[in-house]
């Protein structure tokens, strides 16, 4: 019986430790701030079993992915590339629309996001970009172009309806290119590059932006669908047609207007409002699993700002040891990748672990009031499908790769005992 368990969980330790708690503080947060999905599918246990099918789902292929060697995920690289670029594509022409952006693509009655498989796909190719390039002094000067080719199939397409998932994949591109020793002059190039563009994005985007003081009111909705039902939209205006939004979120983060208490409008900026709200209420020391009062009140509780339901509910200790087990998360791995032989599972397990932890420390600063609101979910923790499934299958390979990594040491004693070492 000990055998079959110890060859389910098979990996680091501590990590599957961490990964536990993950899912413990997933399934008793998902549950106790689904009450506006409960209210809507008139059935209390409705929101609770289909987050514990999906994880269900995820556990199992992380199961599958772990017992897959490190070399196949290699072989696997070009086929996710092709997929993950038509995918983003198609969701572009023939998406779900949520949220005014089109993210999701119907498959066999499930809601499937590409762009979460594009960002497992990038990682997968900038680090097997980078592990071939590698040299005793670094990567070779021509590194640089194969990764930034690579990822602009990825990149691109994600832009224009998911810009803060864009902007995510390509800071782990940097930082991963940083962790491959690319030379540092070309990366501040890249920086300066970058930071051009990103300038030039946002004065246009506050150019053609619309400035509506109530994004939710119910005419204005009105008269701009009707307006698109009458004149077909140019593919300038398809491109930007989220500028309002954009425009909207990153004139809210930098105002520096004190509003009154009762001055404050809920109705037009509800996320920041109630999530204010619940981590004030929290008094330090939450007012238990369940108690949320906030969760009725604040959009996508259970999504983009379960992270002010935890403090709400957990106090600022719960949220302290959210972002503890992240942490964890990351030095482990990078414990994990220090002892691989070869560079690209090293790459690797740090690309995953990185684009995870950076995600969630996004999701955590919006929640709190110190970054613009970017709809990113919480790794691991938040409700959602796709998201929920490819951070399992993003821990299963980390789990894989520890497998095969040896400790310091390792090498040298069996090839004394004239054992023969895989490479």
């Amino acid at each position: 019986m000990e055998n079959k368990i110890s060859g389910i969980f098979k990996g680091d330790k501590v990590i599957w430790m961490v990964f536990f708690f993950f899912l413990i503080i997933s399934v008793v947060e998902v549950f106790s701030s689904s009450s506006t999905l409960s209210y809507k599918s008139e059935n209390y246990w409705a929101p609770a079993i289909k987050h514990l099918s999906t994880w269900a789902l995820g556990i199992f292929l992380m199961i599958g992915v772990l017992n897959i060697d490190c070399k196949y995920f290699r072989i696997a690289t070009p086929f996710l590339l092709l997929v993950s670029f038509v995918t983003l594509c198609y969701v572009l022409v023939a998406g779900v629309s949520e949220n005014g952006a089109s993210r999701w693509i119907n498959v066999f009655g499930f809601q499937f996001q590409p762009s979460e498989l594009a960002k497992t796909t990038l990682v997968l190719a900038t680090a097997q970009v980078l592990s071939a390039m590698q040299t005793e002094n670094g990567t070779e000067k021509s590194t640089m172009k194969y990764v930034m080719v690579t990822c602009a199939f990825l990149i691109g397409p994600v832009a224009f309806e998911n810009l803060s998932t864009a902007m995510l994949m390509g800071l782990i591109m940097v930082l991963m290119m940083f962790i491959g020793k690319v030379p540092y002059r070309q990366l501040g190039r890249l920086l300066g590059v970058v930071f051009l563009i990103a300038a030039f994005f946002v004065g246009l985007v506050m150019l053609i932006g619309s400035s509506e003081e109530k994004t939710n009111d119910k005419q204005n909705l009105s008269e701009q669908f009707e307006s698109k039902e009458k004149d077909d939209p140019s593919v300038f205006e398809k491109i930007f047609h989220r500028a309002s939004t954009w425009k909207g979120r990153i004139q809210k983060f930098l105002s520096n207007e004190e509003v009154k208490p009762e001055d404050y409008d809920l109705d037009t900026y509800s996320q920041v409002g109630h999530a204010n709200i619940a981590i004030a209420s929290s008094n330090v020391v939450g007012k238990g699993p369940g108690n949320s009062v906030e969760r009725d009140f604040l959009p996508q509780a259970f999504s983009d700002f379960i992270y002010a339901i935890i403090i709400e509910e957990m106090g600022i200790w719960g949220g302290a040891v959210v972002a503890l087990l992240y942490i964890i998360l990351l030095f482990r791995t990078g414990r994990i990748a220090a002892r691989c032989e070869n560079n690209f599972p090293a790459f690797l397990v740090m690309g995953l672990a990185l684009m995870m932890v950076t995600q969630a420390l996004f999701n955590m600063l919006v929640a709190v009031g110190l970054a613009p609101v970017t709809g990113q979910p919480l790794p691991l923790i938040s409700k959602g499908g796709s998201s929920i499934v490819f951070s399992c299958i993003n821990i299963g390979v980390i789990l894989s790769v520890s497998r095969s990594a040896r400790r310091k040491g390792d090498t040298t004693k069996e090839r004394k005992r004239g054992s023969v070492v895989p490479a």
